[in-house]
């Protein structure tokens, strides 16, 4: 039974912290029994040691009912647990290696096992996902070797005592695998720190002034910007108001980019871009490579069709979040904003006239805008909307994210982003307890940083696991906020829609889904698909959809009546 339960949990490394968090529970309470009824040995105890056995059986039941109650903070805390318990037993070994008894090579081996063991401890501490996964696959690899163990004691009786002769033997492999073990945790602490140290850093330009202007799409600073910018073209990064969902104030970021050839006022391209991650540092301002992150690729040709570019990092990537992921109105916000903000940078630069790019959570973002628009930013001119893979129903997109390589890294962010922006959504109600710190620690890594190898990494170890989700996402206030957030149908300027038919993140399936439902809601749409391309390759340079996206696009700046004239 060992053997095949551990075999089965090793694949599925959540499933076996679920059980492992179960485990520590249960032994709690039995442990409590244990000691309310033990008897010692001797005289009847006195009236203070029968309450205080009392007292520590209640003690230890009651930790085990609150573990069975609380089985996701168990299983965060076993992290940190892990991490205390390698960091002292290191300091014990370091300790007990200078006794006068001990030999030479045995001394080695405790210094060298007992430095592994804090190193191993403290990389613990900075990478709890990691940790847990690793116990997980312990848990299992355990079972599987008590289990062999029993059953060739059951088959053949208790092994032979070890000879003599076997000792130097064991000595030398003793002191070689000390010093492996050490040099392991110093390589791994290499890693971490080329890792960790190549996270962006928020810098003060993303933070707010205590004296914001009330009103949205107002410039509040400016710096030139060159990072992958075009040697034709001058930018800046900027900092403007915008306006959440429910009409509370924020504070945005973007990159502006204009010709430096040519007078007069540009049209200008609204660029919304596509998923970077839901943590702070993830501006794609902030990143090596700003508009490729983003899935902008062709910018250089944007510049020298003479437009400028306005490209919005959203709210709560660089500046103050949450970041409102996969959440519509705050996102068309952020973008008209920083279409109207970029006119204020220098006069006579940045046109009134506008046309929307959108891919992928971009392409919904866009959606929304198109959407809001007339009502929420009318002196944007919105000439057009070209929506490229856009995450249009979200509902049908959430549910089969499970099944497509790299989701669950998508999961974590709109399950990071619902619950830090909703009240009524929570973690501990949609997540599977033994896939939850797991999630969370995805979800705070941005895509263009080195760390999302561990997230896809993480991600193959949950693919044989059950989904993420405990519960059908589509349920209770989650499944109602999701609805809340699917781009409706009165887009009002010419709209393009854009699909790779080999895209699995988001399938030409749900694509449909979304121009059906806009269709018979009276919504004009061009809707373009494009055999052989995928969620990426769709908008890549050489992608036959750049093409008639620009010439579709010189025709909205040029005043041609679109399909939603």
């Amino acid at each position: 039974m060992a053997v095949v339960l551990g075999a089965y949990l090793i694949t599925r490394p959540t499933t076996s912290l679920d059980v492992l968090a179960i485990a520590v529970g249960v032994g709690f309470v039995l442990q409590g029994v244990i000691v309310l009824d033990s008897e010692d040995e001797g005289p009847p105890p006195r009236r203070w040691e029968s309450r205080a056995r009392v007292a520590v059986a209640v003690l230890w039941v009651s930790a085990g009912v609150f573990v069975l109650l609380f089985l996701g903070l168990t299983v965060r805390l076993l992290a940190e647990v892990i991490a205390i318990a390698l960091v002292a037993n290191g300091i014990l070994q370091l300790i007990g290696a200078f006794r006068r008894s001990l030999a030479l090579d045995a001394r080695i081996a405790a210094i060298a096992f007992g430095a592994a063991s804090f190193g191993f401890g403290i990389l613990a501490g900075f990478w709890p996902d990691i940790t847990l996964l690793i116990a997980a696959v312990a848990f299992g690899a355990q079972l599987i070797i008590s289990g062999i163990a029993e059953g060739r004691h059951a088959l053949h009786g208790a092994p032979p005592e070890r000879t003599s002769t076997a000792r130097p033997l064991h000595r030398f492999a003793r002191t070689t695998a000390a010093v492996v073990s050490l040099a392991l945790v110093g390589a791994a602490g290499v890693v971490s720190i080329g890792l960790r140290g190549a996270t962006p850093v928020v810098d003060e330009f993303y933070a707010a002034p205590r004296d914001v202007p009330d009103e949205p799409g107002q410039l509040i600073r400016s710096e030139p910007f060159s990072r992958d910018v075009p040697s034709n073209a001058t930018a800046w990064r900027i900092l403007y108001t915008t306006t959440r969902g429910d009409g509370s104030p924020a504070v945005a970021s973007g990159i502006v980019v204009a010709p430096t050839e040519g007078i007069g006022y540009r049209p200008v391209i609204g660029w919304a871009h596509g998923t970077t991650g839901f943590a702070q540092p993830c501006a794609p301002s902030l990143l090596e490579r700003p508009f490729a992150s983003g899935t902008l690729f062709v910018l250089t040709r944007v510049i020298e069709a003479g437009w400028a570019l306005v490209a919005t990092d959203y709210i709560g990537l660089g500046t103050a979040g949450p970041h409102p992921y996969l959440i519509g109105r705050d996102s068309a916000h952020a973008i008209l904003d920083a279409l109207r903000a970029s006119r204020q940078l220098t006069p006579g630069l940045i046109g009134g006239e506008s046309v929307i790019w959108g891919h992928s959570q971009g392409g919904g973002a866009a959606l929304w805008a198109g959407a809001l628009a007339e009502d929420y930013a009318p002196l944007v001119s919105v000439e057009g909307v070209a929506a490229l893979a856009p995450a249009s129903e979200l509902n049908r997109l959430i549910t089969q994210l499970s099944r497509v390589r790299g989701g669950s890294v998508i999961e974590s962010f709109a399950l990071a982003s619902f619950a830090a922006n909703y009240h009524d959504v929570t973690w501990r109600e949609y997540v599977r307890h033994g896939a939850e710190p797991i999630v969370r620690a995805i979800s705070e890594r941005c895509l263009a940083e080195p760390g999302v190898l561990i997230s896809g990494l993480e991600g193959l170890a949950l693919r044989r696991d059950p989904a993420v989700f405990k519960k059908n996402p589509l349920a209770g206030p989650f499944g109602a906020r999701i609805m809340e957030n699917i781009p409706p149908a009165t887009v009002s300027a010419p709209l393009l829609v854009a699909q790779g038919e080999a895209d699995e993140l988001i399938p030409p399936r749900v694509q449909q889904a979304f121009i059906e439902r806009i269709r018979e809601a009276g919504q004009d749409v061009d809707y373009r698909t494009y055999p052989g391309r995928d969620h990426i390759t769709l908008v890549y340079q050489t992608s036959p959809l750049m093409d008639e996206l620009f010439a579709w696009t010189a025709e909205r700046f040029a005043g041609v009546e679109g399909v939603a004239d």
